[in-house]
């Protein structure tokens, strides 16, 4: 009896020591795997981080790839004149206008008037390119800034045109239309070559004053009397002199905007 009493003893005690051996193998290979699963995200993130780093050093931004420029450059029209025209016409004088509106009399280059030489309608060109001069002092240009030269006729038989060029300050990009490469080619998962060019263009042509993509300008004074009229309407003043759409004369002078 007590033979067989230490024979189950004996048999529990190894079956013990060998749950004890495979719980301490599995322990060891579920920590194995563990190091192994944290290696492989470690390295996961460092080469997600080295493509990420890769991918965006490559432009995709069409502000980057379509870029605003502010330079200056020559506004220039061609006006024809007959051989036998002696003064300035009114549709003449109207495209004229049209032309300078975009000059600024305060700050603006000289005006330069190119009259042909040499042509059938010389004579002609020289008598309007006077009433031209006299046209732009009526508009403000000063006539110290109006410069008017001769240039040769191709042919004495020709009508060349009057030219007129004053420099201006415009905001650009480059020409738009340009496919290096495959539309349907998506496998880098980036944006064409001619993405973004033509809200650049018709963002630099609508924009009044191109120094404005340089920076901020200085604030202006707010309209006064304007606001004072508002507080006294908030209050409930009956007698308040505000009307509204109205702008004041001295907010008119400073700002760029028709109202």
């Amino acid at each position: 009896m007590s033979g067989l009493v230490m024979s189950g003893l004996v048999t529990m005690r190894q079956n013990r020591s060998q749950m004890g051996r495979t719980q301490t193998g599995r322990s060891r290979l579920a920590g194995s795997i563990l190091a192994l699963a944290g290696v492989a995200l470690l390295s996961g993130c460092s080469f997600a981080k080295r493509d990420s780093i890769t991918v965006g050093s490559v432009p995709d931004d069409y502000r980057t790839n379509h870029p605003i420029v502010i330079s200056e450059t020559t506004q220039q029209i061609d006006l024809p004149v007959g051989y036998s025209s002696r003064r300035l016409t009114r549709d003449q004088g109207a495209t004229l206008a049209g032309f300078l509106d975009g000059y600024d009399a305060r700050a603006g280059g000289p005006v330069t008037v190119l009259v042909p030489a040499g042509s059938a309608n010389e004579l002609a060109a020289s008598n309007i390119a006077s009433d031209m001069t006299g046209f732009m002092r009526a508009k403000g240009i000063p006539g110290e800034r109006i410069a008017v030269l001769a240039y040769q006729s191709p042919s004495p038989d020709a009508s060349p045109p009057i030219r007129i060029s004053y420099p201006v300050v415009k905001a650009s990009t480059g020409p738009c239309g340009r496919w290096p490469a495959d539309l349907m080619d998506t496998t880098e998962n980036k944006l064409h070559a001619n993405f973004g060019c033509s809200y650049q263009n018709n963002l630099a042509a609508q924009v009044a004053n191109p120094t404005d993509f340089l920076g901020p300008r200085k604030q202006t004074e707010i309209d006064a009397e304007n606001r004072m009229g508002v507080i006294d309407r908030y209050k409930g003043l009956k007698d308040s002199n505000y009307e509204p759409g109205k702008v004041s004369t001295e907010m008119r002078s400073n700002r760029e905007v028709n109202y």
